[in-house]
Formats: structure tokens, sequence, C-alpha cells
């Protein structure tokens, strides 16, 4: 595992992960624009799916032992943790503001 292209929250989930029994983990793939097929060939058997030529961005769903094998890719820039996104201005906090 190349843990320089990994990004924190992700290297946590990964110690997270094996100390449990594996778990899938979904991940940003930042990478050089694919133009290699052994590259597409590489991220299509790994489930990665919508590859195509020129793409420099994926997002995936991948387990652990897949992930190492991407962070050791030469056009592999960068792994990053997918990280659930939540609404600023939801209704129940948006009592206790006043201007």
């Amino acid at each position: 595992m190349n843990y320089q292209k990994l990004d924190a929250p992700l290297s946590l989930a990964l110690n997270e992960a094996q100390n449990s029994k594996e778990q899938s983990l979904e991940i940003f793939i930042h990478t050089e624009p694919v133009v290699d097929s052994n590259a597409i060939a590489v991220l299509e058997s790994l489930g990665v799916k919508d590859v195509t030529c020129g793409k420099d961005v994926f997002t995936a769903t991948l387990v652990p032992t897949a992930i190492s094998q991407l962070s050791e890719q030469p056009w592999v820039k960068s792994l990053r943790l997918s990280q659930q996104l939540h609404l600023v201005n939801q209704r129940k906090g948006m009592g206790s503001f006043r201007i």
C-alpha cells in the first residue's frame, strides 16, 4: 500500500476495516488522464464504472485490497474517502440564529 496517495480519512477507515471483517469503502480516485488500455483494464477489473479515455476522476466502492492495488499504480495520483454531505441550512437549526 502506498500511503502517500491516501488522504487521512481514508487511511483511518482502512485501519478500521482491517480490524474488522473486510468492508467496502466509497472513494474518489484521482488519476492521470486515462489513455492507457492497461489502466482502463485495471480500473474495470476492480469494478470501477464509467471508465472512459481521457477521464481523470472516478468514484467507486472498493474493498481494502483493491484500494491497496490502486495505490501502487503509477498513474494513480491520489485516493480520497467519499464523505456524506449535509445541507448547511437545515430547517431544524434555523430557529437558533437571529439577526
